[in-house]
């Protein structure tokens, strides 16, 4: 095992002087690139069980730390432990293994495979980890019908509506029974009473199976379904706490 365990304990993330520097080409002849730093040395702790939103307006480096905390993408500077390991010490095959069973995502596009069935993309992480078939369609149907959508397993995803689809996606999520989901404005491309019952359902899987879920959003009433708020702002953690009640 490549990985080392250099930060034991109840800390399921652990990032520490995290900084990301982006290179970029000025599209002028002769002029090269310039670097562009969006994240600035940032210490986050989050322990498992927790439920905690990400806050920050665009640009602010929110989803760039979320892309670290996933596995894709690396620091310029800085360490992340993720369930006690140090990642920098991942392959990029061991880094597809995290991604597979310890990390479920979700994301504001649903990022579901438009020729499948709602069945078939949920199921497919667990075909992609070596898993038989029936086996893997069997889990996928508990899965959704779990979150409402078992009557639905024979649809493609241009037949659901967005709600729906998010709801597969979030099966899909927890399909290898991950420790931590990572949710990206899950609720971006949803009106205002569907966003309320995807967030009841994050919520549900916090409270009752203990999932550490992260979420990104700009939206303070999505965060307030979270116990703890993390405020980004120019790449600088600028609040960390409780949400208001």
């Amino acid at each position: 095992m490549l990985l080392q365990q250099d930060n034991p304990g109840a800390s399921l993330i652990k990032v520490e002087n995290l900084s990301k520097t982006y290179s970029l080409e000025t599209g002028v002849k002769g002029n090269g690139s310039v670097n562009s730093q969006v994240l600035f040395e940032v210490n986050l702790t989050i322990s498992r069980g927790e439920f905690v939103a990400i806050m920050g307006h665009s640009g602010s480096g929110k989803s760039t730390l979320m892309n670290i905390l996933g596995c894709l993408d690396t620091p310029t500077h800085g360490q992340y432990w993720l369930d006690g390991r140090n990642v920098a010490f991942l392959s990029d095959d061991e880094l597809a293994l995290v991604r597979n069973r310890k990390i479920g995502f979700v994301f504001q596009g649903f990022n579901l495979l438009k020729r499948m069935t709602a069945l078939d993309n949920v199921a497919a992480p667990l075909l992609y980890a070596g898993v038989g078939r029936s086996e893997s369609r069997k889990r996928a149907l508990q899965l959704l019908s779990q979150t409402g959508l078992g009557n639905f397993a024979a649809y493609q995803p241009t037949q659901l509506s967005g709600g729906q689809q998010q709801r597969v996606a979030i099966s899909r999520a927890l399909i290898n029974d991950p420790p931590l989901i990572l949710a990206d404005e899950p609720t971006g491309n949803l009106d205002t009473q569907t966003s309320r019952e995807i967030m009841a359902i994050f919520e549900q899987l916090n409270r009752e199976r203990g999932i550490t879920v992260v979420i990104v959003t700009h939206e303070d009433d999505i965060a307030a379904f979270t116990r703890r708020l993390v405020r980004l702002k120019d790449g600088r953690v600028v609040h960390d706490g409780k949400v208001s009640a």
